[in-house]
């Protein structure tokens, strides 16, 4: 199979047609797994990766008193399976510059965005050690931060009349068309992330108050009303869903095995099917395009910054001040006159 997925990019075999690749190769994989199953081939049996006991213990920490979720904990096992793989498991013999070093080179090679995540892993895997008493305190102050500026770049959106057209292009004749309009609405009404839509339940909708549950980031948990556009879809997609399964999640797979979506890249794959279908240029094609695109609108709607970080369920008023940046019409009215005169 891994023969046949290095041949696939560079394929010129008669008959062939381009395609996506990547589509090609979960689709493979799929029936792969199926004649594993059924008995046609051989099930390769593979020795697992163990991974390091300080390692478990600081995703757990993670977990239980940081509420991190199932997902972002995927990506600190890796980073800190790596900074391990430099720093060493004897954690008592720990040094600033050692820790500095197991950064730099962990991160090399990558952007920015990489890099501040490869130093914010680090902080908490050395305040998690300092908390057991595997380490002294104060050794995450050693990671330096990563030099950029905070809030620096604009926000990525789309206008009111192209999120309408992204929404509308979601086909009610196909299975998934009723789920995906369900999703879409909820990302670019409720400016949801694509992780609330994943870990949403039946449950959570109180269908007589008109109100939806999310609980984001740290189990932080609100209570955001229910527009009826959104209600009523994601009440047609309820009633249309053929699958029958002993779970509560309200978003399934659309094809067999009948089960939850995995994970928020699943919803952002759903916004770029969209993106497509619609015909439409976006600076970016994930869920957090709707959700920019849902706050840029509230703000020129004329709802105050607080407001919109309620909804956005934002922890800074900083962070929502992020979207200030698009009124340009507000920022016209507050510019100051050049002293110097006419610039150059």
């Amino acid at each position: 199979m891994g023969a046949f997925l290095a041949h696939l990019p560079r394929c010129r075999c008669p008959g062939n047609r381009a395609g996506r690749h990547a589509v090609v190769r979960s689709r493979t994989w799929v029936f792969v797994q199926y004649l594993r199953t059924a008995g046609v081939v051989a099930v390769l049996v593979q020795q697992a990766v163990a991974t390091p006991d300080l390692v478990t213990g600081f995703c757990e920490w993670m977990r239980c008193q940081r509420g991190v979720t199932d997902t972002t904990l995927r990506h600190y096992r890796r980073v800190a399976i790596a900074l391990l793989g430099h720093l060493g498991d004897d954690p008592a013999r720990y040094g600033a510059g050692v820790l500095r070093a197991a950064v730099r080179e962990v991160a090399g090679g990558h952007g920015a965005a990489t890099a501040k995540q490869v130093a914010t892993v680090a902080r908490a895997f050395l305040r998690y050690l300092a908390v057991e008493g595997r380490c002294r305190p104060g050794l995450d102050a050693a990671v330096l931060p990563v030099a950029s500026w905070r809030l620096a770049s604009l926000p990525r959106y789309v206008s009111a009349e192209v999120v309408q057209r992204i929404i509308d292009a979601c086909d009610s004749n196909r299975p998934d068309g009723a789920r995906d309009r369900a999703i879409l609405l909820l990302l670019a009404r409720l400016g949801l992330r694509g992780g609330d839509i994943v870990r949403m339940r039946l449950s959570d909708i109180d269908w007589a108050n008109a109100r939806v549950q999310v609980a984001g980031k740290g189990r932080r948990e609100v209570r955001l009303p229910l527009p009826q556009e959104v209600g009523d879809t994601i009440l047609a997609y309820l009633r249309d869903r053929r699958a029958v399964v002993g779970c509560d999640r309200v978003f399934l797979r659309s094809r067999a095995p009948w089960q939850p979506l995995a994970e928020s890249s699943s919803v952002s794959c759903i916004v770029q099917r969209a993106i497509v279908r619609a015909g439409v240029s976006a600076p970016t094609r994930g869920a957090h395009l709707l959700r920019h695109s849902a706050a840029t609108a509230m703000l020129r709607e004329g709802i105050s910054l607080p407001s919109i970080g309620i909804v956005l369920r934002h922890r800074s008023v900083e962070t929502t001040a992020h979207y200030a940046k698009v009124d340009v019409e507000l920022l016209r009215s507050v510019a100051q006159p050049w002293i110097g005169g006419t610039p150059c």
